[in-house]
């Protein structure tokens, strides 16, 4: 996956965990809160790796872009 959509699934999946944990607090399910809690969480892994591909992305183009004001 991209950045992109690396950060539109993490906050799919923390949207989804938080829903979770929100109907497992009302319904008083234990089960479902901490479903809810590992998808949020999930999506909060999801949205660093996004965000770790995208700075890796910006220093390899300014590297590109130096090398080639060099020439």
């Amino acid at each position: 996956m991209g950045s992109a959509s690396d950060k539109a699934a993490g906050l799919g999946n923390e949207a989804m965990g938080k829903i979770k944990q929100g109907v497992g607090a009302v319904t008083d399910n234990d089960k479902l809160r901490a479903e809810g809690a590992g998808q949020e969480l999930k999506g909060k892994g999801q949205q660093a790796l996004g965000d770790a591909k995208e700075g890796i992305k910006d220093a390899a183009n300014k590297a590109a872009d130096a090398v080639n004001r060099k020439l």
